[in-house]
Formats: C-alpha cells, structure tokens, sequence
C-alpha cells in the first residue's frame, strides 16, 4: 500500500478553504510584509481582493492539521485565473501594473498565477514541490500556453536591489511577442547597473525564491518593474511560454520543481 502524502494539494472546495486561504495571505503578505488594500479584513485577518471570486484557488493542505472545522489546514496558497474568468472578471489583476495587449493578442491560452505564498515553518520543504506538481497538472489539463504574473521584492526603494533587478533586465528580458510593459507612468527601468558590473552570483543570490523558480523553467520578466505601495513591493512581471522550453526544462515543470 502507498502511503498517502502529508500534504495534499487541490482546488478550494467552499468557504472554509476560501477563507483559510485568505487567512494565510494576511500572515504572509499582510502582518509578516506589511501590505494593506482596500478590501483587507484587519479585524478578522483576511487578505482578500475583488478578482477573488474569478479565481480557482489551489491549496497545500497539511491533514495534521485539519480538523474539519477551523482555518488552519491550507499551508500555502497559489491563485490562478484563465483567460475566460479574466474576461467575467472585468480583465486580469496584473493588468493594473503591466500592458498586457501583447499577450491579449497573441490568441494564445493564458494563465495568471498570484499570491503564492506558504506558511513560514513550511518554506524550504515539499510544500511547494506539491503546489508546483499540481500547477503543471492544471495548466497541462487547460491547454495552457503562457503562464504569468507579477512576483515580488520586499521594499518599494530599488537602490538595495540592484543587482537582482539588474540582472533580469539584462539576461531573462521577454522576447517581444510576450513583452509586457509596466503601465505608463509606474515604469521603473531595471537597468539599474551596465551589465558589465552585475555581480551575477551576488544578484542570484538576493533573488526570491519564487523568481528563481520560473527563471530554472525558463521563464522570463516584462518590460520594468513596478512600485507597489500598498504591498510594500517592487514587481516585475513573470511570463513562461511552454512552446519555449527546452526538454529538461520541460521535464521540470511537468513532474515538479525539486524541494
């Protein structure tokens, strides 16, 4: 007999899973990195959004911790949202911070992926090796053609970070058929420091982990950054084309990033 996982991973089901996933997203991004927004729920602890509702909402679940009840049992989060919820949603999130025409249309199968995050005793595990295998599943099971979305660097000031952000512009920049540009008037140019002068290694190093995750599966980043006040963040844009990866990239995605 196959002993089963500690940890599940599977789209919310109701409102519990909804809301412990809401919970977790106060923890991580609200109380541990200090974002707000308009709809967050100080009094409850719930980080919440108008796009939730287009969104399928993917769980790791710990079932030790699952008592059929309470709002502890999601230990980490990753929303997603296909290009017909988009349309029922009034458009993607990242819309707010990136033109996405280029992507709008390509007629290819769009995926948008956010708020990913885990509980903090959970990062650095299997956690999100389990999130990511349900991930490939999804996109495998839509058809899905790009993924994207924004990530983040904690802090709104890019001097500190220079050489990571540097250092995508320079070596991971879209091709121009998927290159979408930060918004009018919030572009922040990322060719902070000549790319003679990146510490490549240093600038890896101080790269999120999330964003070193997608660069391994060939992913690539948009056109600048943006300055995202109320999340306390600076984001760039995310995109992985499939019909771009080479086999052992491919290999990756399809069973799973390693812990």
């Amino acid at each position: 007999m196959i002993a089963p996982l500690p940890i599940t991973v599977r789209l919310a089901r109701d409102d519990r899973d909804l809301l412990a996933a809401q919970r977790l997203r106060y923890a991580v991004f609200v109380e541990e990195l200090g974002g707000d927004g308009p709809l967050v729920d100080h009094e409850n602890r719930f980080e919440r959004d108008a796009y939730d509702p287009f969104y399928d909402h993917m769980l790791a679940i710990d079932p030790a911790r699952d008592d059929g009840t309470g709002l502890d049992h999601v230990i980490g989060v990753y929303r997603l949202m296909r290009g017909e919820n988009a349309a029922r949603a009034g458009g993607f999130y990242t819309a707010g911070e990136y033109d996405l025409s280029v992507l709008m249309q390509s007629g290819r199968r769009l995926l948008e992926l956010g708020r990913s995050c885990l509980k903090p005793e959970y990062r650095g595990g299997k956690a999100m090796w389990h999130l990511w295998n349900g991930l490939a599943a999804y996109t495998l099971e839509h058809d899905i053609d790009v993924l994207f979305g924004v990530a983040s660097f904690h802090g709104t000031d890019p001097a500190p970070l220079a050489e990571p952000l540097s250092l995508l512009h320079h070596r991971y920049l879209a091709p121009p058929d998927i290159r979408v540009r930060a918004l009018p008037g919030h572009h922040l140019p990322l060719d902070l420091l000549p790319e003679h002068a990146i510490d490549a290694a240093a600038g890896m190093r101080a790269m999120p982990s999330l964003i070193k995750a997608y660069l391994r599966l060939g992913g690539f980043i948009g056109d600048g950054g943006f300055v995202d006040h109320e999340f306390n963040t600076i984001d760039v844009c995310l995109l992985l084309d499939t019909a771009r990866m080479n086999d052992r990239q491919r290999t990756i995605y399809t069973r799973g990033l390693p812990g």
